[in-house]
């Protein structure tokens, strides 16, 4: 019997279609409204999905004349969504490449606090080289450099996270002791690009740690995944390829040492719902006919590393001029790309068009059925354990497939109708982890002796 999904509500501003914020159904003056939030949030709890999910970036997107970009500091949002619900659980981006590890270890461990233990940490190291300007560097670090810097970040707010052991609080008015102080651990942590004593100042959160979320597919994302993800947010357009990622990144964590079952693989999934699998598609090219090609063809350029502005929109997409492999530098969204272009043969248009509504992620133009069928399919067939729901517009687009796919994935028993746990962690199955600095049990020593 196939396990039941995980999913998450991925929350774009105005839904994940390029040119969404255009239909009139859509509320594009409501991005910088906490209310808007948290309404979305409410309904996806009401709905019992997994988590609330947001991307973010340290710069503004390049595209803000034709797309509505520019929303609210992810923590921020987080905070006031956690005080809005009551057991989903809320997923935020920051960057290890623009973040110093004691500020962010407090930021999150507090917010998991303050939310008893709903929080995750969506693990980026930041693609866009215009952040680097807003930080005082001149240049935007190597992909390389960047996931060398993130290794050691994720040490070094592991040891944060984990400076207090669970029971080191004591409150123990009558002698007078809070703490026990054997038990909060200086880190003592030096390394090439941080140096920090610790502990935090904050006792252990409700979970341990927040959970650890992932989103880079290249090998050094891969990689890192294996070592620290817990939840990987991941992009594929087929069946094939999603399997190959499922199954090489279950094995890259077990190769670590660890249970590959602590590993959840959550693609993106953004359906277009109507009563027929036509009634859908013509839905699909009512929101591609509002496209911009200038917003258009920017995003692509950005996706292949390639400036396809002087090329004709209606003719081929010229491959010979994508650097190969090893020198892209977005590697793992580029092969997408080209990968539909080797299946489809489009025109640069046609491809824009493939691409508005989800940036490469799975786009099902379908009946609630269809949309069943595919996460029913890619569940059955070892390509995810969940998804991240990507509605090309909002609010309307998550109403739908709450009130339309999800009661069929319930009697399909592929989907929970009650929360069972509190935390983040309860929901998507996750053990909640010892302290590093905690006394080992002696029959733990005994064996690793």
């Amino acid at each position: 019997m196939t396990a039941q999904l995980h999913l998450n509500l991925f929350i774009y501003p105005d839904g994940h279609h390029e040119a969404a914020w255009r239909r009139p159904e859509s509320q594009p003056e409501r991005i910088t409204d906490i209310t808007y939030y948290q309404e979305l949030a409410q309904r996806a709890e009401a709905a019992k999905f997994d988590a609330v999910f947001f991307a973010d970036g340290p710069a503004l997107a390049d595209n803000i004349r034709y797309a509505a970009r520019g929303g609210l500091e992810p923590i921020t949002k987080m905070t006031a969504i956690a005080a809005a619900t009551e057991r989903i659980g809320v997923i935020g981006t920051s960057s290890t490449t623009y973040n110093e590890p004691y500020n962010l270890a407090r930021q999150f461990a507090s917010l998991d606090h303050l939310s008893n233990g709903r929080v995750g940490w969506n693990i980026v190291t930041t693609s866009s080289a215009a952040a680097a300007h807003n930080f005082g560097l001149d240049a935007h670090p190597a992909h390389a450099q960047r996931y060398e810097r993130a290794e050691e970040f994720l040490d070094v707010v592991t040891k944060l996270w984990d400076s207090w052991e669970d029971d080191a609080v004591l409150a123990d008015r009558a002698s007078g002791i809070y703490a026990d102080t054997d038990k909060i651990h200086r880190i003592d942590h030096e390394g090439p690009h941080f140096s920090v004593a610790g502990p935090l100042n904050a006792p252990r959160s409700p979970q341990g740690r927040p959970v650890y979320v992932q989103a880079g597919s290249s090998e050094d994302g891969r990689a890192f995944a294996a070592r620290w993800a817990e939840a990987i947010f991941t992009a594929h357009q087929t069946l094939e390829n999603a399997r190959e990622f499922y199954a090489d990144i279950k094995s890259r964590a077990r190769s670590q040492g660890r249970d590959p079952r602590q590993l959840k693989v959550l693609p993106g999934i953004s359906p277009f719902i109507a009563s027929t699998a036509a009634e859908a598609r013509a839905l699909e090219e009512e929101f591609n006919d509002l496209t911009q090609p200038a917003y258009s063809l920017r995003q692509l350029s950005n996706l292949v590393g390639v400036d396809l502005t002087a090329y004709d929109l209606d003719g081929p997409f010229p491959t010979e001029v994508v650097a190969p492999v090893g020198e892209r530098a977005f590697h793992s969204r580029s092969q997408l790309v080209l990968d539909i272009v080797a299946r489809e043969n489009p025109t640069i248009r046609q491809l824009c068009h493939r691409l508005a509504g989800a940036r490469g992620h799975r786009v099902v133009a379908g009946t609630p059925v269809d949309v069943a069928d595919t996460m029913q399919e890619w569940a059955e067939n070892g390509a995810a354990d969940g998804f991240n729901v990507m509605p090309p517009w909002l609010p309307g687009g998550i109403e739908v497939f709450i009130e339309e796919v999800v009661p069929i994935l319930r009697r399909r028993g592929l989907f929970r109708s009650e929360y069972t746990g509190r935390t983040l962690r309860d929901h998507l199955g996750l053990d909640r982890p010892d302290s590093q600095y905690a006394p080992r049990p002696a029959s733990i020593q005994k064996e690793t002796a």
